[in-house]
């Protein structure tokens, strides 16, 4: 089993977004709801019916490319809440990769990309 590609993880995660569907609670363009300076470069939201870390949906950054699917993770520390957390890159462009990337990894959070 190659541990470097294993398409089965991406496979299940789009299998949950076919079965439960997403939602967009910070679409692109509004504040953050406690940071009203920071707004959001890209729409995020989560997957419907699924639980991450701090109890949630898990995290999901919606691109603007529908035939692309998921394109990777990224993996988040928050220095502040001492967490970590994984989201995911649905329909993603490079550069809308790089808009999640720029906001996920900033002077407070550190992320790590995983692409597909």
């Amino acid at each position: 089993m190659s541990y470097e590609k294993n398409e089965d993880f991406f496979k299940t995660l789009e299998q949950w977004i076919e079965q439960n569907g997403i939602s967009i609670d910070r679409p692109k363009g509004t504040p953050h709801p406690r940071f009203p300076n920071l707004i959001y470069p890209i729409d995020y939201g989560y997957i419907n019916g699924t639980k991450s870390q701090d109890g949630s949906g898990i995290d999901l950054v919606k691109g603007d490319d529908e035939s692309l699917k998921i394109v990777g993770i990224i993996c988040a520390l928050d220095p502040v809440k001492k967490d970590s957390e994984v989201k995911v890159l649905l329909n993603c462009t490079e550069e809308n990769t790089k808009t999640a990337m720029m906001m996920f990894n900033n002077h407070i959070m550190k992320g790590i990309l995983l692409r597909r």
